[in-house]
């Protein structure tokens, strides 16, 4: 399950985000980016950065931005109130892929785990853009198979995947993983299950104090969708449960 990586004798320019409003999950970072790339051609041009998903970005060669700090408006409807996110980009460093291959080979010390890091973000790109990542594993769907685990949940299958220095090359460590996510599903359809309805339409009465508590405990924290304003769907964090 390790394959080694060949690395292209060159640099890799390193640039810091700032995306505001701040503290928006990677997911929507990294949406805001692609957004961002496509919408400034004339910045980008045929560039195609790597972004962790939170302040770092990587790109082969240097943007037109010289040293200072650019800021650049992104619209994402139905992630905040306008949709409007504004992103500030700054020049970091210039990391030498030289300098690795060198060290890996024995020739300097130590290692420079900077440019190891920017390897691992531009290998993890493409993934963290296609599928569900938790952690450094990658997870989709259940298609062609279904494990349920029981209060609105099931298993997923995915990968691993991580840059690992060894000696004389850079290797790449890819791992199966399962892990247990919250099934898609309708909220009345979610409580059914978390509190062992077998039938909605037999539950004449009010939930109970024990059953609202209970509800509350696996509901809060998760993200729900609205449905019931046509074509708008947003999403909200669910706080309580009255």
């Amino acid at each position: 399950n390790h394959f080694q990586v060949s690395m292209p004798r060159s640099y890799v320019q390193h640039y810091v985000i700032y995306i505001k409003p701040e503290n928006c999950p990677r997911r929507v970072n990294r949406e805001i980016i692609k957004i961002m790339v496509n919408a400034y051609s004339k910045l980008f041009g045929n560039l195609r950065p790597a972004f962790d998903g939170r302040q770092n970005l990587y790109t082969r060669d240097p943007l037109p931005i010289g040293r200072k700090q650019v800021e650049l408006e992104v619209k994402l409807p139905g992630q905040c109130k306008d949709g409007v996110f504004h992103v500030y980009i700054k020049w970091l460093a210039q990391i030498s892929l030289f300098d690795l291959e060198e060290a890996l080979q024995g020739s300097r010390r130590p290692i420079p785990y900077d440019a190891v890091l920017a390897l691992d973000v531009v290998m993890r790109h493409l993934a963290s853009m296609t599928y569900t990542s938790v952690g450094k594993s990658f997870f989709s769907p259940p298609e062609s198979y279904y494990h349920p685990l029981g209060g609105g949940r099931e298993v997923w299958y995915g990968f691993h995947q991580s840059m690992q220095p060894s000696k004389w090359k850079m290797m790449l460590n890819l791992d199966v993983s399962a892990s247990a996510f919250y099934k898609s599903q309708l909220v009345p359809e979610f409580m059914c299950e978390v509190l062992d309805i077998k039938d909605i339409s037999e539950q004449k009465k009010p939930l109970t104090d024990s059953q609202r508590v209970k509800f509350t405990r696996e509901i809060k924290g998760l993200k729900i969708e609205i449905t019931h304003w046509g074509e708008m769907r947003r999403k909200y964090k669910v706080r309580n449960v009255t």
